[in-house]
């Protein structure tokens, strides 16, 4: 019987400190994020997430939760109706500062991960409407004062709220273009797409990836311009709306050869700031070491990195999250 306790002991000994290495290796995670509306590219991140948290603690599973997008997120993490929610960096910074649609600054929510940075704000018009009224910069339309009708993103999605505080930004809000005898109508992307197609509006101004099909399929159709934002309008919309400078690469379009300077919207990964430092730290680190998990969901995605994901700014990371930035190098 000595013998049978020594040889146990023994093997617990042997065994125990095993165990101890990793106790994360057991942990698993239930958890819903928000996105927006079902089928579109933030619903595929919402895989590539549930993807990256499995690999890393198998057992695991992230539930893709639909909601009306980046602003209706903020109210999801607020109440606390999902552990994570994907929002864009505009819209936090509307969320901090308290500003219009938010009534009061909002401090208590973090970031985990930036997703992407690439979704510029494309002011796409007809080309010949461009040639008949001599337009060749966005600055141009205020100048100009053609009778124009622009089509931007639905009221409630950032990318509307972006090209109305552009529009202003130039001289050209609503009530200009009203007296130019033009208009600003809201319509989703792909409806964008089929008006600029059928005559019906001669730009859309909306935050959509480089080549996006719903452009490729317009100038299939019709033939089409890309418009320049200057330096200073730039600067003052990045400002105000929490986006960031991008160019289009020159040739990115056959029918747009030169550079265009815009502004771009990002998204990130958010959480609630009393998420346990430990489950975000988990978490980050899942997403970090597995992000390629994310960045195959779809071609757009290609351009992901570990560096691209630590560089979100306006609200902070995480504590949980910033403690694995510093380990990984990222900090």
């Amino acid at each position: 019987m000595k013998k049978f306790i020594k040889k146990a002991l023994c093997t617990a000994a042997f065994i125990a400190p095993s165990l101890l290495i990793n106790p994360a290796s057991a942990q698993s995670y239930e958890m819903t994020v928000a996105g927006a509306s079902p089928g579109g590219l933030w619903s595929l991140l919402g895989a590539g997430i549930d993807s990256a948290l499995k690999a890393e603690y198998p057992g695991s599973t992230i539930t893709y939760q639909t909601s009306g997008g980046g602003l209706a997120n903020v109210a999801v993490l607020e109440r606390d109706d999902a552990s994570l929610a994907i929002i864009e960096d505009a819209v936090l910074k509307l969320a901090q500062d308290g500003s219009p649609p938010f009534r009061e600054p909002i401090k208590d929510i973090r970031v985990l991960a930036n997703l992407y940075n690439w979704a510029p704000m494309q002011a796409v018009m007809r080309k010949d409407f461009a040639e008949k009224y001599g337009i060749k910069t966005f600055s141009d339309i205020a100048k100009v004062k053609p009778p124009i009708t622009i089509a931007i993103n639905k009221r409630g999605n950032i990318a509307s709220s972006v090209a109305m505080e552009m529009l202003n930004e130039i001289g050209a809000g609503p009530d200009k273009i009203k007296s130019w005898g033009g208009e600003i109508i809201y319509a989703a992307s792909g409806e964008q797409s089929n008006l600029i197609q059928d005559r019906r509006i001669d730009m859309f101004l909306n935050s959509l990836f480089v080549r996006q099909s719903s452009i490729l399929q317009a100038s299939n159709s019709i033939d089409l311009t890309l418009l320049p934002l200057s330096e200073e309008t730039v600067k003052a919309v990045d400002e105000k709306s929490g986006t960031k400078p991008f160019v289009i690469p020159g040739g990115a379009y056959k029918w747009a050869p030169k550079a265009i300077p815009t502004v771009t919207i990002s998204a990130a990964l958010a959480v609630r700031s009393d998420m346990d430092e430990q489950t975000a730290y988990n978490i980050t680190k899942a997403l970090f070491e597995n992000y390629q998990k994310i960045a195959t969901v779809h071609p757009a995605m290609k351009g992901l990195t570990p560096e691209v994901m630590a560089s979100s700014e306006g609200v902070p990371y995480h504590e949980g999250a910033i403690r694995y930035l510093k380990e990984a190098g990222l900090r």
